[in-house]
């Protein structure tokens, strides 16, 4: 049983958690693009692609005076993300878009989340009126969870939080078998690269 001082630390905290500032991510105005690109011994005759999240949703609670009690969470519809290659035709961007959401890669019939939720803010440096920083968290894909880290810049300006980024990914780390074609002489390279450009409004509660 707690002891009455321990039920007054751990209310605190949670007290502490919920008075920080909470941004809520507006799709409409954010961008969430990921690079997959060619390998293999012919990979001149294949593809990079480019591919969209259309659909998620996620918070941010940020407080420079607080970096330790800061968190963010993210929610992206695995069944959204849609192959916006520029330059090739339609209907190869179909081809790819079956591929990449069908059971060899996504399977989102199976896995309609891909969820990110962050256990630890570390390496704060202010540049400017920003921030940059290195976040870490749990990245749920294809059913699987692995802990990731990546660099931050966060920005504010009236009432809007702006953060942009770069994440690399290895499809392996979460199950998934990069596409070999031709004997793997035109493949997909295991890493993928996942840029962010995200403004946040500040709730108003």
């Amino acid at each position: 049983m707690l002891s009455a001082a321990s039920s007054l630390f751990i209310l605190s905290l949670v007290i502490q958690t919920f008075l920080l500032p909470v941004y809520r991510i507006d799709p409409s105005r954010s961008r969430i693009e990921i690079g997959v690109f060619r390998g293999g011994l012919l990979k001149a005759f294949g593809h990079d692609h480019t591919v969209a999240a259309k659909e998620f949703s996620g918070t941010v609670r940020f407080d420079p005076a607080k970096f330790s009690d800061s968190s963010v969470s993210l929610s992206i519809r695995s069944d959204s993300l849609s192959v916006i290659d520029p330059g090739v035709s339609e209907k190869e961007r179909g081809e790819v878009q079956t591929t990449m959401a069908g059971p060899r890669v996504l399977n989102v019939q199976a896995f309609p989340e891909i969820e990110f939720v962050s256990t630890q803010l570390k390496q704060v440096t202010q540049k400017g009126s920003g921030f940059e920083i290195v976040l870490t968290g749990k990245l749920k894909i294809h059913g699987v969870e692995k802990e990731t880290s990546f660099p931050v810049r966060i920005s504010f300006e009236k009432g809007l939080l702006h953060a942009t980024g770069t994440a690399s990914i290895r499809q392996t780390d979460f199950g998934i078998v990069p596409i070999k074609l031709g004997a793997g002489t035109v493949s997909v390279k295991d890493a993928v690269t996942a840029k962010f450009d995200v403004l946040a409004q500040r709730a108003s509660e």
